[in-house]
């Protein structure tokens, strides 16, 4: 299945070397381009793409809030993609926030040719992009500012899938986890389907989110 993609960035150069080498890819066709976050949203809706590559800084509207109107309920025409979020600096301001309005992960702009296209494809595919220091900064600023709320368990998930949730937050792969729990990695992306389905949550990152929010695990753990 080709991957249909949109590409939101204010520097036409940044544009140009990335379709030019999305578009060699046998599996991912460019279907747009977008200059600033206004008009990301409104090529969404036209195109419908599978995955947006959303520039954080633009001008008319930004990244982030480009992002929140996308996958907000009932977005533009009703289209939900995943989006990856493309940022100068790791520790950029926008990771906690991009990830509570529903990106999937994030990209460094120098990431090489080869890391573009495989990320576009793992966040197709419904997993979360979260380097280590990008899934550090998230925990760090839930511990700033997110709710110390006492642990629980989710209503409707079982307790070897509120493990699996748990592990998932503290940013670790299939295998990973697969090791940990002493499952086999069909057995564990068995239980990570479950769980997204059940609470309702687009993917790994939405997870993560979810996860500290409503205390499955707590920061410093």
């Amino acid at each position: 299945m080709t991957i249909r993609v949109l590409i939101a960035d204010d520097q036409g150069m940044v544009r140009t070397g990335f379709t030019v080498f999305l578009g060699a890819q046998p599996d991912i066709e460019v279907v747009g381009e977008a200059a600033d976050g206004r008009e990301a949203v409104a090529r969404t809706a036209e195109l419908r793409p599978d995955v947006v590559l959303m520039d954080v800084r633009m001008p008319v509207m930004d990244g982030l809030a480009a992002t929140r109107e996308i996958l907000s309920p009932g977005g533009p025409g009703g289209h939900a993609p995943k989006i990856l979020i493309l940022t100068t600096f790791d520790l950029d301001d926008y990771v906690y926030e991009a990830l509570r309005a529903g990106a999937s992960g994030f990209l460094l702009k120098d990431a090489s040719a080869t890391q573009l296209a495989e990320a576009v494809r793992v966040v197709a595919a419904g997993e979360a992009l979260l380097a280590p220091s990008v899934t550090r900064r998230l925990i760090t600023e839930f511990a700033r500012v997110g709710p110390n709320r006492p642990r629980a368990r989710p209503d409707g998930i079982t307790e070897r899938e509120t493990e699996v949730l748990a592990l998932i937050a503290r940013g670790l792969s299939n295998q990973e986890i697969a090791a940990e729990l002493v499952l086999s990695e069909q057995t564990v992306k068995t239980h990570v389907g479950r769980i997204l389905a059940k609470l309702g949550l687009r993917d790994r990152a939405q997870a993560i989110v979810y996860a500290y929010e409503t205390g499955v695990v707590r920061p410093g753990e």
